[in-house]
């Protein structure tokens, strides 16, 4: 609330200055950052436009970020029927568990839910975002730490692209609705943005027809976002932008017991500097939550018990980041700087339930935080540009605790307080892009990069049906090491074609680890039901990862073709407790993504075809059970009826394909989304 209170101030501060004429020039404010680094040719990187963003079947981010073959969330379903924990985002292989080892941003700011670090989708209308950047690889320094598998960042829409009004409403299948709008006022010196969306429906029933039974049921959802943005200039080459969001989402997982919630509200403050100097200072707070209740199933499926009620998650996370863009010279672009991000949170529950009442209650969190100097530097010289960062972290683990109580007595039987601990680590990259012709472009990078255990991760055991995985409160840094070598072909105009090949080896990766099954008691998570798993969550010797990417597009008049293949071929490296696992392929990571589109944009009508492919992957780490390969095909058509209003129709999964999400250990198959069709409208003046 305190964030929101500030916006509001700084908000009514700003407005007259939006709102004023004046007789000079026309003064350019952006609503964007500094200006994108040279040295990003050196590395791979793909840019999805604001046309792509707003033509998607499924008019959700997930589906726009799925065009970059690579990138994948822990499991298959998406936001509206997938478990928020499982929605972590990662490319190049780099999987294993839920957690996000790409680092996401928007307009600067990191997006990672301060407790778990899963992404929370619905937050992200698209009608927001103007551009989205995705680069592959890790080792930002210039971004800071998280980013070990890549950096995708999201871009809110300018003046440039902003009309008065624009909305758009649909009706699909099963009772789905999906609805966004938004206001823009622009004046001379500013702008402001008050959106938001809302999405609802009766869901599907998850648990494939072969499978099911009397106690599987459909997955309703609903969740909604509103963000208000505004941005002005406050003195010359210098605006200031102002942002506060706020989300709910809810959504069943269809059985009884399975309901889960996510809330948030985040506000952020930017300056930025445009002059010889270039500058930019950012501050931002998150404050989030969540709660989740979990069932077991019986083997026949005809009644589902609750488990566990992870009744209140609260978590925040702050930070700032000051950075100079100092003129050095001709050819060479700087950026040095300092940044800071603050995490703390905590998970209260209640388990082991007895006659349909929990009988024990746990509290499991801390703190986290990392503060970290950075410099980036692009080196232009003829055909030949270099790009070199790097950035040294402060890194700290504080107040772990892990307490149980007996509910009826109040008395404790888990009091575990954990040793703080704290570190310091070295990241960075070095590239080169060398233009050996006016049609091609040799690139190649080397980097380091790493990422600090969750406090999900640290200190809340979980289950999943009748599974169960304990934490560990010693878990280490992952650090990644890769390198990349690609080229760029621009064989004709409106034709590119990047090919890459890369290696990567992330030490200390994070995996769940199984290490026994049931019935029996196990440390950490208690009874685990027989055709149940106990695993707990440990640092491997490393995870090594070969691969190649393929990314082209064409625009040839009204028609387009955009295609993007990712093949991965990943290995642990594992001893000890988990030295079983030794050359597996870790849990959830195909071997092979594909996503090829489509599109034709005429005075008639606007039409896309997006075929996607997924290899089979491994739904355990002992590589004991397979989902199989999917292929969908989502498609969209825009017809203008008169100036301002389209009717469009939209479907995803159009073939029904069955898309297996997950697989129990009795064969229990749950699926990700079915066909669904839209028909609606859009609206702009």
């Amino acid at each position: 609330m305190r964030s929101l209170a500030l916006f509001a101030a700084l908000l009514a501060t700003a407005a007259p200055a939006i709102a004023a004429e004046t007789e000079d020039a026309m003064i350019i404010v952006t609503g964007k950052g500094l200006k994108d680094l040279p040295g990003d040719a050196a590395l791979s990187l793909v840019v999805i436009g604001r046309d792509r963003i707003l033509s998607t079947g499924s008019n959700r981010l997930e589906s726009v970020l799925a065009d970059i073959a690579g990138q994948q969330q822990f499991r298959r379903s998406d936001s509206r029927s997938a478990n928020a924990t499982s929605q972590g985002i990662t490319l190049r292989g780099l999987g294993g568990n839920a957690s996000s080892r790409a680092l996401l941003m928007l307009d600067g700011v990191p997006q990672a839910d301060p407790f778990g670090g899963w992404v929370a989708f619905p937050a992200y209308a698209t009608g927001r975002l103007d551009r989205i950047r995705v680069t592959r690889g890790g080792g930002s320094g210039y971004w800071g730490p998280g980013a070990l598998a890549g950096t995708i960042e999201l871009e809110s829409a300018g003046p440039a692209t902003l009309t008065p009004f624009v909305g758009n409403i649909a009706y699909g299948s099963r009772e789905s609705l999906d609805a966004q709008a938004s206001l823009a006022l622009k004046r001379d010196g500013g702008f402001a943005v008050l959106s938001g969306a809302y999405g609802r429906g009766d869901g599907f029933i998850p648990i494939v027809a072969r499978s099911r039974g009397p106690a599987d049921r459909a997955a309703p959802y609903e969740q909604a976002s509103a963000n208000i943005r505004a941005v002005v200039q406050i003195a010359p080459d210098t605006e200031a932008q102002v942002t506060a969001t706020a989300f709910t989402d809810s959504r069943e997982r269809g059985t009884a017991f399975s309901r889960n919630t996510s809330e948030g509200v985040d506000a952020a403050l930017r300056l930025v500097g445009r002059g010889k100097w270039g500058w930019q200072a950012l501050a931002y707070v998150q404050n989030r939550n969540f709660t989740s209740d979990f069932a077991s199933v019986n083997a026949t499926r005809t009644a589902a018990t609750q488990t566990l009620a992870q009744f209140n998650t609260p978590a925040t996370g702050w930070g700032g980041r000051l950075e100079l863009a100092p003129p050095v010279g001709d050819g060479i672009t700087l950026r040095v700087g300092a940044d800071t991000r603050q995490l703390k949170g905590a998970t209260n529950e209640l388990f082991t339930y007895v006659n349909a009442a929990p009988t024990r209650q746990r509290e499991a969190g801390g703190e986290t935080g990392n503060s970290g100097l950075f410099a980036d530097a692009s080196i232009e010289a003829g055909l030949v540009t270099a790009s070199l960062s790097a950035r040294i972290d402060w890194w700290q683990i504080r107040d772990g605790r892990l307490l149980e109580t007996t509910i009826a007595t109040a008395a404790p039987f888990t009091t575990l307080r954990f040793a703080d601990r704290s570190g310091r680590e070295f990241t960075g990259r070095a590239g080169v892009a060398i233009k050996a012709a006016d049609w091609i472009t040799l690139r190649s990078a080397a980097y380091r990069g790493w990422r600090l255990p969750t406090l999900n991760e640290l200190y809340r055991p979980f289950r999943v049906g009748p599974d169960a995985t304990a934490a560990n409160a010693l878990l280490k840094p992952e650090r990644v090491t890769g390198v990349d070598a690609g080229l760029t072909l621009k064989p004709a105009a409106g034709i590119e074609i990047g090919i890459t090949g890369f290696w990567n080896r992330m030490d200390d990766s994070i995996a769940n680890v199984t290490l026994g099954s049931g019935p029996g008691n196990f440390p950490g998570v208690g009874f685990v039901a027989a055709g149940g798993f106990y695993r707990q969550r440990q640092n491997l010797d490393a995870l090594e990862v070969w691969g190649w990417e393929i990314d082209g597009r064409a625009r040839l008049g009204q028609f387009g073709l955009s295609a993007s293949w990712s093949h991965v071929d990943p290995s642990i490296r594992s001893s000890g407790a988990a030295a079983a696992l030794n050359d597996l392929a870790p849990a959830q990571t195909p071997r092979d993504q594909f996503s090829g589109t489509i599109d034709y944009a005429g005075k008639r009508f606007t039409a896309s075809a997006t075929l996607r492919h997924i290899a089979s992957q491994f739904e355990d780490d002992q590589n004991s059970r397979s989902l199989g390969a999917a292929t969908m095909v989502d498609a969209l058509l825009l017809v203008p009826v008169i100036k301002g209003l389209s009717i469009e129709g939209r479907v995803e999964n159009l073939f029904d394909a069955e898309v297996q999400a997950a697989l129990s250990g009795t064969g229990v198959i749950e699926r990700a989304l079915p066909r669904t069709v839209w028909l609606g409208a859009r609206v702009s003046f």
